[in-house]
């Protein structure tokens, strides 16, 4: 059986993906490509140049502020840094149209979350309540994002909308929404992968928070096998031995690591030293696609690894010039991950192009509707704001995204595209991909 015949049969058309945590460099692959260069660091703490009023006519301002909550700092930060290319792109292209008659600009007021929960909500607390603003872009970890959502977000009127966390926690929170796909379907898809890949025992270690948490659930309850091990790590250790160890002693004959790339380092490099890798294949999500994962262990440690990350519709026009913009800008090629950033952003800006005033009761109301497959395809803002300003209503514009088709469902989720990955000579490399 092909890979493509095995994503395909996983049950869920790869449509949903994975990514409360997100590889540290833009290396995930585009769908049909090889996926290379790396980028770090990147954008400022705020882009916001002047504040703006929180209520008015969309129509008739001539500045707008929304927030974005992301990991400039802590762990998380590897993922967060690039969203801010990502967002600084869709910026530019939407203030160049403008919002509105009198062609309003955009501004995004970041506030970093630390890449923790407490952080994240006291970051969406600033931007809600003393700021003001009735959207906000938020977060990239899964448990970040549901904590600013209970904490803050929810019955507030404020829309949120996640950049990329990817746990099927947010499902349960309709209120929620974001870009990057849920993680179940790509569960499914790695049980289902495992067990083509002639393996009937599994140890699973997942980061214990919602990521992890919700990624384990749906691999456990769909792998045919015997899951030996299903035991979660801490966040940041300087080791992990001890997991390493009750792994081993199972004698499962794959691994699955549903972790970040610090904590894969750290655990790659232990299990060198003691030669796990000879005796297992390791298998991983997106969060182990991360070229600094490589950079920080030994030739050979990794090879033979493989698992299943997001991808971007290589073919999709849009993408393609999304992609021709960033080389440019920051001469390196993008991830999925910064494309998902580049969506969240004009999708925002739709929502305030569309909506009757710039409030989040107002925004609420249309957000949706600007991404169904009702309306007719649009591939970038300036398209769909032509549609808007010819009298058309929100549920004529179909916005495509540069990730792919955006479709937010009532659960606040959209599709998604997958691709294989392996690791060979100590280097990243693409294989068969499929779409819904």
């Amino acid at each position: 059986m092909d890979r493509r015949t095995l994503l395909k049969l996983s049950g869920m058309g790869l449509v949903g993906g994975l990514a409360g945590c997100l590889e540290d460099s833009e290396s995930t692959p585009t769908s049909g490509d090889s996926g290379s260069g790396g980028e770090s660091g990147g954008g400022d703490s705020t882009d916001a140049e002047t504040a703006t009023e929180s209520e008015g006519d969309s129509g008739g301002q001539g500045s707008y502020t929304i927030g974005m909550v992301d990991a400039l700092t802590g762990s998380l930060a590897p993922y967060g840094k690039r969203n801010q290319r990502g967002k600084d792109l869709a910026l530019e292209a939407i203030n160049e149209v403008g919002i509105g008659s009198e062609s309003g600009q955009l501004s995004i007021s970041v506030e970093d979350s630390e890449s923790s929960n407490q952080s994240g909500v006291t970051a969406a607390q600033k931007l809600v309540e003393q700021d003001g603003v009735p959207l906000f872009i938020g977060a990239v970890g899964s448990g970040v994002s549901i904590a600013m959502y209970d904490s803050v977000t929810e019955g507030s009127g404020v829309v949120q909308i996640s950049q990329n966390s990817t746990s099927p926690e947010l499902t349960t929170r309709p209120g929620l929404m974001r870009t990057s796909p849920s993680g179940s379907a790509k569960g499914q898809a790695l049980a289902q992968f495992i067990a083509d890949e002639g393996h009937d025992t599994v140890a699973v270690t997942w980061i214990n928070n919602d990521y992890g948490t919700g990624l384990s659930e749906v691999f456990a309850e769909s792998f045919e096998g015997d899951v030996v091990f299903n035991e979660p790590h801490d966040q940041g250790q300087s080791s992990y031995s001890g997991t390493l160890t009750s792994m081993a002693s199972t004698n499962a004959s794959a691994w699955l690591f549903l972790t970040y790339a610090n904590e894969m380092t750290v655990m790659a490099n232990e299990a060198f030293d003691q030669g796990y890798n000879t005796n297992v294949d390791y298998y991983g999500a997106e969060s182990t696609v991360a070229e600094e994962i490589l950079a920080n262990t030994p030739e050979g440690s990794l090879d033979g690894m493989k698992g299943i990350t997001e991808s971007a519709p290589a073919d999709q026009d849009n993408y393609k010039n999304f992609v021709s913009n960033f080389e440019e800008a920051y001469d390196s090629t993008p991830t999925v991950w910064a494309a998902y950033a580049y969506d969240a952003v004009t999708i925002s800006a739709l929502a305030i192009e569309a909506a009757d005033d710039f409030t989040g009761d107002a925004l609420n109301e249309v957000v949706r509707d600007v991404t169904r497959p009702e309306g007719e395809e649009v591939f970038s803002f300036e398209e769909a704001a032509a549609i808007l300003r010819d009298g058309g209503s929100p549920s004529d514009v179909n916005y495509q995204g540069v990730s792919g088709p955006v479709d937010i469902d009532e659960n606040g989720d959209p599709p998604g595209l997958y691709q294989v990955y392996s690791v060979q000579d100590h280097s990243y490399e693409y294989g068969d991909y499929v779409t819904s």
